[in-house]
């Protein structure tokens, strides 16, 4: 029998009083409003002998020494500090860490590429936090995988005679992904396609993968926008079945349809719509009442009708839980025959709605309100230019009905303004592309007055229908609804936004949600027309928490609404159709209806607005890098609106296009980021480049596959920069060193490095950009 070394035996105990330590905080963390006795520990551990109570008492006063846990009472432990097991979602960066999205914490928990225990991008995780306190950023361990995400990803095939690697175009996936020939299908050397994880291998080493579909060729526009689309594991077709089955719908009103409902065939209906519109989701009526109101009714298409709860149509709308809206398509939720024609409010055709009807006097005061099933008839289409041009010139069809409306859209607009309601009036990135998708021109669409009437209206609809289930009398329960609510700004968040915009010269200082609303709309207004609007105004939203649908109403904060929901758009937010169903039995004295079974519907229609957004964005990504590539060697003037420890991003002023300049090319000084100030600072020269800085730039080179531009700096404040190297004057700034971080270097090179190593760096946190998941909710 061979002898154990007596350091080899205190090894061994140590391993063991670790386990134990982190058994029994697993045990006091999970409770954390209840107090333990070391027997009772001793006990759930199925520690029974003297010796093995007497270690867990060791462990307790060790966890004690180590502020884990109070001692209460001789012998009883509690919680005291953040940490513990939660469960959540992966969201992985490209260095191979990643946050964990859970409910139970409050700020994602940061996991190391060491501790990921192969773990991918949307598995389900269960997370050991390590204990913290204060400020600090949570981080923690994957102990367990739950369950697995859907593990494919869109990238290039590389191919070599006896084995592939598909090298992803994402971010979320940090390793290239080995193919072997047998899983290769049709794929050829440089294709572009979808590959499914299917084993990770416990050595470190790439993970083993399928090829499921071919997309094509990169540079290809369809090939492109699938990509983007899968990516985000977004479908681009219907599957047939489904498509089969919307054939069947029949399209006839039938009269007992009709006698179910309110007719309202007879008033004044039209829509108002962009240009490029196919599906009509609403439509307005208009018509004078006998004691001088007027009558406003919104009309919404009656999707629920003819989209049957358990179908295969519905559970596909389920799943993808809203339209997807590209640079250059449309992605619908629902199939066309449903979207596009027996659902659109088209012009001159009978048409299912279910609508919210208002009596308003002529400051826009509701006086009555009435909400049910409808059968309508629109008159006219509109465009918003249309309607633009109507209310400008006060001229054109139905040139009274709009003018009315317009000027009670702007006193609802203006009461909700003075009752605190946040004026986000964002520009819009749109391209005019040709018949291959190419970008030709990129411009910004505003909010014009026509926006505003259709906004308005569609705002007190869900305002009022929300009211209608939640707001009750007494002490009675809500029966169960579906709200969009948004929260009041995170603390923290804010008060980063407000020490940031102190270099501007503007001045923060309310510190609850009413004087923040009021604050933040005298902000907006101050910066129009500055150069550094569009800056403050993309970090001030970053400061906002953001709206989700939840069957737990608290409000609507940017809108100032107590109620709100959304009930205007079914055809394109299944939300919307819930609200629907739920409006209809309730009316009909349906009991209030299983809360945890729509909770979960909120939060997948939440999860798939986020990666419609993302995907949105991508796109126009996409589109704005392969606008630039003719334009390589130009010179533009621009703002900083981005500071990172690998770089500074700059905005081009004329067109909005965002790049990188590397801190590689900043080649006069060794640069670090000063978190505190938003910069970018030489070691030895001092030089800063901060947020707002207003720069010029040249276009160094374009990176379609990765959606990334390269800008060289030529010019800070209208003079400029040269990059001689500086002479050491001492000057030793406050934040991160410099690090070698090469984020735009093609995945190819080095890839025999990073295959054996298992990551590829890549920065963690950018000033004025996000640097968690939760950042983008």
């Amino acid at each position: 029998m061979k002898k154990v070394k007596s350091d080899e035996k205190s090894s061994s105990k140590s391993i063991k009083k670790k386990s134990i330590e982190k058994h029994i905080f697993e045990i006091i963390s999970t409770h954390p409003n209840k107090s333990f006795s070391y027997k009772e520990i001793a006990k759930t551990l199925g520690l029974k002998d003297n010796g093995q109570k007497h270690t867990v008492m060791v462990c307790l006063t060790e966890l004690k020494r180590m502020g884990m846990v109070n001692e209460i009472e001789h012998g009883v432990f509690k919680v005291v500090t953040k940490g513990g097991f939660v469960v959540g979602k992966v969201d992985m960066t490209q260095s191979g860490s990643a946050f964990i999205i859970s409910p139970d914490t409050e700020e994602d928990v940061f996991i190391s590429p060491s501790k990921m225990n192969q773990a991918l991008h949307g598995d389900t995780v269960r997370v050991y936090v390590y204990p913290y306190k204060g400020k600090k950023r949570p981080e923690g361990e994957i102990v367990e995988i739950l369950e697995a995400g859907k593990r494919q990803y869109v990238g290039t095939v590389e191919m070599s005679p006896n084995y592939i690697f598909v090298v992803p175009d994402g971010k979320q996936m940090p390793f290239d992904i080995f193919v072997p020939m047998r899983h290769a299908g049709d794929a050829q050397n440089g294709d572009k396609v979808i590959v499914k994880v299917i084993e990770m291998p416990k050595t470190g080493k790439n993970p083993i993968g399928e090829i499921v579909e071919v997309l094509g060729k990169p540079g290809d526009n369809e090939v492109e926008m699938h990509a983007i689309l899968a990516d985000y594991g977004l479908p681009y077709k219907f599957p047939e079945e489904v498509e089969r089955a919307a054939d069947f719908i029949k399209d006839d009103i039938i009269p007992s349809e009709i006698a179910k409902r309110r007719d309202m065939r007879h008033i004044t209906t039209f829509t108002i719509d962009p240009a490029d519109a196919k599906d009509f989701d609403d439509a307005l009526s208009f018509s004078k009442l006998p004691n001088g109101h007027i009558e406003v009714g919104v009309h919404i298409a009656d999707v629920s009708h003819y989209l049957q709860p358990g179908s295969i149509i519905d559970k596909e709308a389920v799943e993808r839980a809203t339209s997807v809206y590209l640079v250059d398509r449309t992605v619908p939720m629902l199939p066309e025959r449903l979207s596009n024609f027996l659902c659109s409010l088209r012009p001159n055709e009978d048409k299912l709605t279910y609508s919210a009807v208002f009596e308003l006097d002529e400051d826009a005061n509701v006086i009555n309100t009435w909400i049910g099933r409808t059968v309508t008839h629109s008159d006219r289409r509109f465009t918003y230019e249309e309607a633009q041009e109507v209310i400008e010139t006060g001229n054109g069809d139905y040139k009274d009905e709009i003018l009315t409306l317009h000027k009670l859209a702007q006193k609802l607009r203006a009461d909700r303004f003075k009752h605190g309601a946040i004026a986000f009036d964002r520009e819009e990135a749109k391209f005019e592309i040709d018949e291959t998708g190419k970008p030709l021109r990129v411009y910004f669409k505003t909010q014009k007055e026509s926006n505003q009437l259709i906004e308005e209206f569609m705002l007190l609809a869900n305002k009022k229908v929300a009211e209608h289930i939640g707001k009750v009398k007494g002490r009675s329960k809500p029966k169960t609804f579906v709200y969009r609510i948004h929260d009041v700004p995170n603390p923290e968040k804010y008060d980063t936004f407000r020490r940031f915009v102190v270099k501007f010269g503007y001045y923060l200082q309310a510190s609850n949600s009413k004087g923040i609303s009021k604050e933040l709309n005298q902000l907006l207004s101050d910066v129009k027309g500055k150069t550094e609007e569009n800056l403050i105004e993309t970090l001030a939203v970053r400061s906002m928490a953001k709206a989700k649908y939840s069957t737990e109403n608290i409000g609507h904060y940017g809108l100032q609404f107590d109620y709100y929901t959304h009930f205007t758009s079914p055809i394109r937010r299944y939300p919307d159709v819930m609200v629907h169903r739920l409006l209809d039995m309730y009316d009909h004295g349906a009991s209030s209806q299983d809360q945890e079974s729509y909770e979960e519907l909120c939060l997948q229609s939440s999860e798939m607005e986020i990666k419609a957004s993302d995907a949105e964005r991508a796109s126009i990504k996409y589109k704005m890098v392969e606008f630039m590539v003719d334009k390589v060697g130009m010179e533009f003037d621009g703002i900083v609106s981005g500071v990172t420890d690998w770089g500074i991003y700059v905005e081009i002023k004329e067109n909005k296009v965002e790049g990188m300049v590397s801190t590689r090319d900043l080649t006069d000084d060794s640069y670090i980021f000063d978190e505190d100030s938003y910069s970018l600072v030489g070691r030895n020269t001092g030089r800063r480049f901060t947020l707002g800085d207003e720069v010029r730039i040249r276009v160094l080179r374009t990176n379609l596959a990765r959606k990334q531009l390269d800008y060289e700096l030529i010019g800070v404040g209208g003079q400029e920069v040269s990059f001689e190297p500086a002479v050491n004057t001492g000057f030793s700034g406050k934040g991160s060193a410099r690090t070698s971080r090469e984020p735009h270097k093609s995945r190819s090179e080095g890839r025999k490095t990073e295959r054996k190593s298992g990551s590829r760096k890549s920065g963690e946190k950018k000033a004025g950009k996000k640097s968690s998941s939760k950042r983008r909710r």
